[in-house]
């Protein structure tokens, strides 16, 4: 049976998440012509300014289903091939053994056994997965260094590998997505933004969607507020940031509705055709960077509620910022939400987070959104 959206419980459930202890979020929730738009909180904690439901926002790892979607549009045209080695398009950068061993699709899908550039590129994280031994320092001191993706690939191409190529679980790795990027400017001859741009965002028509060219949010946007697991406190602002750290890897700008008509489309087959979107959705076993294992398929991944069937979509966080955009299986039911802070849960005695009343709440959002 269709549930009608209901806005009172929408915002009720909103307004949870800013008391528990966000500063600020917005989402848009779609339901067929339905459309549903709220906002709870401020976007500047100094000012009192308030966020709302059109402010851009960055969207984090959320960016990997539109390199995705680059990627697949290029194996359509048989210009890449999703089982060839990369090692025959990239071999400068992933040489030898493992440049013959590992796949586009083992980029895509994360089980490549590549390791994680980050800590080795903000040394105060270096210690990670052990959170207790991090710190935030090394944020502060690269918040406008503009990172090289040529030196950030080599440091995880040549760090320990997490497994052997094509093992599962595989583990999350920005590293892949780095690789891709330089695959569609080996393949297309342009950046590998541009090609994001005019082939997945233009195509879905999105208006507010698009690559930083520095530092800066443009248009309306909210702060975004850091706390480490409570090594920042009070949080501190990161919206000014220069996201060459990740690139087209998770640094796209875009809004909530953008992302629900992006992934409405996708899921339609209008980005990708039926095949490549079969591609997407055949999942493995990864470990996510939260230390989970998760389903995870080519840049995009299932979120099943009990005994409601999938959704599809992806998560993304930035340092302050997070993202959620997730769409029922048959395109119907959607929900996007973009928050303005980022990693509140305090660390316990094991070291690892320990549960916050945000979470709850974002649960409880979740829930309300996607089955009314």
């Amino acid at each position: 049976m269709k549930n009608a959206l209901d806005p009172a419980a929408l915002e009720a459930a909103l307004e949870n998440v800013h008391r528990a202890g966000v500063p600020g979020l917005f989402a848009e929730v779609r339901d067929g012509d339905e459309v549903w738009r709220g906002a709870a909180g401020v976007a500047d904690v100094t000012t009192g300014r308030p966020v709302t439901a059109d402010m851009r926002h960055r969207v984090g790892s959320v960016t990997k289903t539109f390199t995705a979607a680059a990627v697949l549009q290029q194996v359509e045209e048989g210009r890449i091939g999703l089982d060839t080695p990369v090692g025959r398009y990239l071999p400068a950068l992933v040489p030898g053994e493992r440049g013959d061993a590992i796949t586009v699709r083992m980029l895509l899908n994360h089980t490549s056994g590549l390791a994680e550039y980050l800590p080795y590129a903000y040394p105060s994280l270096k210690p990670y997965p052990a959170l207790a031994d991090t710190g935030p320092e090394s944020l502060d001191e690269h918040r406008f260094t503009r990172f090289d993706p040529l030196e950030l690939i080599a440091t995880g191409v040549t760090a320990p590998a997490f497994g052997a190529p094509g093992g599962t679980p595989g583990v999350y790795s920005n590293t892949n997505y780095l690789l891709l990027a330089q695959l569609l400017e080996r393949v297309t001859g342009t950046t590998a933004e541009r090609c994001i741009t005019e082939n997945v965002v233009e195509r879905a028509g999105l208006r507010d969607t698009g690559f930083p060219e520095g530092p800066y949010v443009d248009g309306p946007h909210s702060r975004l507020y850091e706390m480490w697991f409570g090594m920042i406190d009070p949080p501190r602002d990161y919206s000014v940031f220069d996201m060459s750290w990740v690139g087209p890897s998770a640094s796209l700008i875009s809004t909530v509705s953008d992302l629900n008509r992006f992934y409405r489309l996708l899921l339609a087959g209008e980005v990708v055709g039926p095949s490549s979107l079969a591609e997407m959705r055949r999942t493995v076993p990864v470990v996510s960077q939260e230390l989970r294992t998760v389903d995870y398929g080519l840049g995009l991944h299932p979120m099943e509620g009990p005994g409601q069937g999938a959704f599809w979509g992806h998560g993304g966080t930035v340092w302050g910022g997070g993202t959620l955009a997730m769409t029922r299986a048959d395109g119907g039911r959607q929900l996007a939400v973009a928050v303005n802070a980022q990693r509140w849960n305090r660390l316990g005695s094991s070291g690892m987070p320990e549960p916050h009343p945000v979470d709850g709440a974002l649960a409880a959002l979740y829930r309300v959104a996607m089955y009314g």
